[in-house]
């Protein structure tokens, strides 16, 4: 028997070069063994036999490469050996991989579609908890993966939550985030995770409370939400009361006499969903109407990358809006503008002009975060006219129900949107713009540009300007 010893579990570079030493040496599978770690090892067990000076050189096809990388994931043990005799056949049965009734193949995609909904779930059922360490805020979620899906799914956390820092911590190793960085380390324990945190509570308040009734399918619920992982989700302890309970409550439901609908807004989401338009004169009363109203906003295809729509934030009746060009990343998590770094550069820039954050309302022209991926980040990228122009309508409703007496637009996307034309920001700003509902425009840059000059005379000099731009402004209040 020819042994193979691999570093570890899903060491599939290992295990590409051992069995490519093994097929090109003409070890038959019933010869050929894989084992992690040098403990593995019998007494009678060889290590591979070099390849004949004559060996013929073989190439296999992308489709069982990648299926391999994800069968390798799978907890079975013979996994290995299913990987070796495909790829034993394949010298003699080139098209093999289209084969899907053959059983070595059958099998195959079985396990890699385990490890595919493996990692699905990991996606879905990983709770972090807040704890506090020597630098600050932290998130620490312990989670027990059906297959070994830790370092490929890790990536989807980082692109998910890269402001955060967190760790994820498993039986078969750990991954860490710190804000910059991707490390993986070694197999934890379930202690060595937080048992609980202050989130938990109101956690469970929001699941109890969408929890409906009317509408539970149990085994339904437990092919999406498997046993296997109720012990770590702060949730499923509700399950069983909430299933007990749910036949009284049904009832209950029935028994209740139906609320008073918002007949406007159900007939406007009903008109967004059916042909894109706000005709018939639809307007928002309230701004807490129109968020609800974005939410379901179909005008421009930016909503189906997006989070959410994040609408403007302030005093119903502020004198002073400022708008920016659209939701960041984390704007976009967080369903509010301007917290991150720009928001922070307007913020300071806003304490130094003397005009107090919590008296101004602060949005966008365009409500939906557009942006492409770049390795893992997700990279701002500047919306096109016809996007701002689509979303106008949202912002001139903003204004409406608002009615500011100035408005301060951060960039040129933030200008089109309030003035309906493009500008020469540098060559317009800071003077007032009458505008047809009487407000005046103050045009200047978004802060975001500050935080992109890499000289530091320069970002000083181009700051001193943005906060005189604001002080114009507050003047003309």
């Amino acid at each position: 028997m020819h042994v193979a010893v691999l570093d570890a579990e899903i060491d599939f570079a290992g295990w590409r070069r051992a069995a490519r030493a093994f097929r090109r040496a003409g070890v038959a599978p019933e010869q050929a063994a894989f084992r992690v770690g040098a403990a593995g090892e019998g007494l009678f067990d060889e290590r591979p036999p070099p390849s004949a000076p004559d060996a013929v050189r073989f190439s296999v096809p992308k489709a069982f490469v990648d299926l391999a990388e994800e069968v390798i994931l799978h907890r079975s043990e013979d996994r290995f050996d299913l990987l070796y005799r495909l790829l034993w056949r394949l010298g003699a049965e080139p098209d093999l991989m289209k084969i899907v009734t053959d059983i070595d193949v059958a099998e195959a995609l079985e396990r890699a579609r385990n490890v595919s909904r493996a990692s699905h779930k990991m996606k879905a059922f990983v709770r972090f908890r807040q704890v506090e360490d020597g630098t600050g805020e932290r998130w620490v979620a312990w989670f027990e993966p059906a297959h070994r899906v830790l370092e490929k799914t890790a990536p989807f956390f980082i692109r998910r939550f890269a402001a955060m820092r967190w760790a994820i911590l498993t039986p078969d190793g750990s991954a860490t985030w710190d804000g910059a960085e991707l490390a993986f380390g070694p197999p934890a324990s379930r202690e060595m995770a937080p048992s609980e945190d202050p989130v938990e509570e109101f956690w469970k308040t929001y699941y109890a409370s969408t929890f409906n009734p009317a509408r539970l399918k149990t085994k339904s619920m437990q092919g999406e939400m498997p046993r296997r992982y109720w012990k770590n989700l702060p949730e499923a302890a509700l399950i069983p009361e909430l299933v007990a309970r749910s036949t009284v409550r049904t009832e209950a439901m029935v028994a209740a006499p139906a609320p008073e609908p918002n007949a406007r807004l159900a007939k406007t989401l009903s008109r967004i969903n059916r042909d894109h338009s706000f005709g018939d004169g639809f307007v928002p009363s309230t701004l807490d109407e129109l968020g609800q109203a974005v939410q379901a906003c179909r005008r421009c295809p930016l909503w189906r990358d997006a989070t959410q729509g994040v609408c403007g934030e302030g005093p119903k009746k502020a004198k002073l809006m400022i708008v920016g060009e659209q939701p960041g990343d984390q704007e976009d998590l967080a369903g509010h503008p301007f917290v991150g770094p720009a928001g922070r550069v307007l913020d300071a820039a806003l304490d130094e002009a003397g005009v107090d954050r919590d008296d101004v309302f602060v949005t966008n022209a365009v409500k939906h975060f557009k942006h492409e991926p770049r390795g893992k980040r997700r990279i701002h990228k500047t919306p096109a006219v016809s996007e701002v122009s689509a979303c106008r309508w949202w912002l001139d409703a903003e204004r409406r129900l608002v009615k500011p007496n100035v408005i301060v637009t951060l960039g040129g996307t933030a200008a089109l949107g309030v003035l309906g034309r493009k500008v020469a920001v540098t060559r317009e700003r800071g003077r007032g713009i009458d505008l047809p509902d009487g407000a005046r425009a103050v045009l200047t840059v978004h802060p975001s540009y500050l935080l992109r000059i890499p000289e530091a005379a320069a970002k000083a000099a181009e700051r001193d300007r943005f906060v005189a731009d604001l002080k114009r402004a507050k003047a003309l209040l």
